[in-house]
């Protein structure tokens, strides 16, 4: 997929509902995995108000992160 393709609005737009679920979409498993791991978790722990922040932070990574997602050829 090119940066700006149809594919990574789709993914953009997955990251808004599950972070993580855009880059399942593009098949980064990996990535996937960590973004959800840890905005998830940092989400749960929002009483510590410091996780929750570094979850939102990655929580925009992630959305940002699948939007200009260019495969390698």
């Amino acid at each position: 997929m090119a940066q700006g393709s149809g594919g990574n609005v789709i993914a953009a737009i997955c990251n808004l509902f599950f972070p993580g679920l855009g880059q399942l979409v593009q098949g980064r498993i990996i990535a996937a995995l960590i973004f959800a791991i840890i905005v998830v978790g940092g989400y749960a722990l929002w009483w510590l108000v410091i996780p929750a922040i570094i979850a939102g932070v990655f929580h925009l990574w992630s959305i940002i992160d699948a939007a200009r997602f260019k495969a390698s050829d």
